[in-house]
């Protein structure tokens, strides 16, 4: 048989709080029945002793008032002594009756009883008996025997008082016990319930934000699919579809930039031959202005080519469908191509060079590398302001192949490290050199550094501005590109 269980989170909720809260309530309950127990029982119990005491009191007082009494009809003979000698008895007895409403032992009923009865039988003899009659004597003798019960009667329910107070006390410290003993059981069983309710409610939720997170980073690849409470999973349905809806917008995107870049790399690529022919001079030779204009045409057809490779490899990349082409090849001549294409947008911006390259020939994607190498040139050179300097380092540490590219420019704030590598995000700095971007191009560096199982940082140049420092392993043994947790 299945167990009832709450479809909701707010059913699951009321379920976890009940189930915590009952043990509690019970306990409180049972807490408060024992103390107003222990409580009434201790009122009773000083109720009983200052009523049993203020009576034993009046009893040995109306008892010597009555010797008193007796003694003095003894002397004087007076008629009128027995009145108020049967008051004395009347309010004696008046006592003994306060007294058997109390919770008394059989003995000290059955002494009370007793004398109560002397005292009428007392009264009696006297009011039968002359002054001068020797047996009014006797009967005076006999006073001492009555106080002696009182005496008995006061001395069995102090006593009885006392066993009563010491129950009392015991009785206390077995609630206290007991209740001691309920708390350490209901604190696990609490904490045990608050644990599985946690659990229940949290797993659903930190699979949610996951979730979101994922697709805060662009991560689109893996179906959302949470089970748990109704209303979490009607949450989880409709991420699925955002997600699905962002990974279509992102394939779109993506065939655009495929389809334009492929359209545009057709007439780029007559005119990078129409120049090359100007400048070989196919056509004739080129006056000096000429040649001036030529040499912008190129300039600016290979900055443009580059920013096609660069989307085509940020296209390719986020379709999954690039890989490595491993190769052994010397780092030199790859840096000293990479310099030569920027060598105009140097010359103009009257860029300092400082080259520091190890004579390496490292087993990686060449074309990749030289990407990498292209873009955080790039890069430098839009923030280097004229007159800069831009460093380029390449050096071996252990297995690694460590390459610093640095600028001279404004640097890179703190906030903006983690975004700098987004896609499309320019931050906010001022750009110093005249060269425009698109934001797209340290997003392809890191994705080529991730290809080759390596790490980039931003740090802070030693003569100010910023210092991208590329890690990747010397002897690359990849053929494909790690997996990625998201397809686009």
């Amino acid at each position: 048989m299945r167990v009832p269980w709450p479809k909701s989170l707010s059913g699951l909720m009321f379920v976890g709080f009940t189930i915590v809260a009952a043990p509690l309530l019970v306990a409180i309950v049972n807490a408060a029945v024992q103390m107003n127990r222990l409580a009434n029982r201790s009122e009773q119990l000083v109720i009983h002793g200052m009523q049993g005491t203020r009576n034993i009191q009046l009893l040995l007082e109306d008892i010597g008032t009555l010797e008193r009494g007796a003694r003095l009809y003894q002397i004087l003979g007076s008629a009128d002594l027995l009145d108020g000698y049967a008051q004395t008895t009347a309010r004696l007895d008046r006592a003994a009756n306060a007294l058997e409403r109390l919770p008394l032992d059989r003995q000290s009923a059955a002494d009370l009883a007793a004398l109560r009865g002397q005292a009428d039988t007392l009264l009696a003899q006297l009011r039968t008996t002359a002054p001068n009659d020797p047996q009014l004597n006797t009967l005076i003798g006999t006073y001492p025997h009555l106080a002696n019960l009182a005496s008995r009667i006061s001395d069995r329910t102090t006593a009885s008082i006392g066993h009563e107070l010491t129950a009392l006390q015991l009785a206390a410290a077995r609630t206290q016990r007991t209740l001691l003993w309920q708390s350490l059981l209901l604190v696990p069983l609490t904490l045990a319930v608050v644990g599985v309710f946690t659990f229940l409610m949290g797993r659903p939720l930190r699979a949610i934000d996951r979730a979101i997170a994922e697709l805060g980073r662009g991560a689109f690849s893996r179906p959302i699919a949470i089970g748990g409470p109704k209303d979490l999973e009607r949450l989880a349905s409709q991420l699925e579809w955002l997600r699905s809806r962002l990974l279509e917008l992102a394939q779109e995107k993506n065939r655009f930039l495929r389809h334009m870049s492929h359209e545009l790399k057709t007439p780029l690529a007559n005119i990078r031959e129409g120049t090359e022919l100007l400048m070989d001079g196919a056509v004739g030779e080129l006056k000096s202005a000429q040649r001036e204009v030529t040499a912008i045409l190129r300039e600016n057809s290979m900055k443009l080519q580059r920013l096609i490779e660069n989307l085509l490899s940020f296209s390719a990349w986020q379709a999954n469908s690039l890989g490595l082409d491993v190769s052994e090849f010397k780092l030199r001549p790859l840096v000293k191509t990479v310099l030569e294409n920027q060598q105009l947008t140097l010359v103009a911006q009257r860029v300092r060079l400082d080259v520091q390259i190890e004579d390496l020939a490292p087993c990686a994607d060449r074309a990749k590398l030289r990407l990498i190498l292209d873009n955080l040139l790039s890069n430098a050179v839009k923030f280097t302001p004229r007159g800069g300097t831009i460093g380029m380092h390449a050096r071996a540490e252990g297995e690694d192949l460590v390459i610093d590219v640095s600028d001279s420019g404004p640097g890179v704030p703190a906030e903006e490290r983690q975004r700098i590598f987004e896609a499309f995000y320019q931050g906010k700095a001022q750009q110093g050199g005249h060269v425009k971007g698109t934001g797209i191009g340290l997003s392809v560096v890191t994705e080529f550094v991730s290809a080759h199982r390596g790490s980039i940082q931003i740090l802070d140049a030693p003569a100010g501005g910023a210092l991208f420092r590329v890690r990747l392993p010397l002897r690359q043994t990849i053929v494909a590109p790690p997996e990625k947790a998201y397809a686009a």
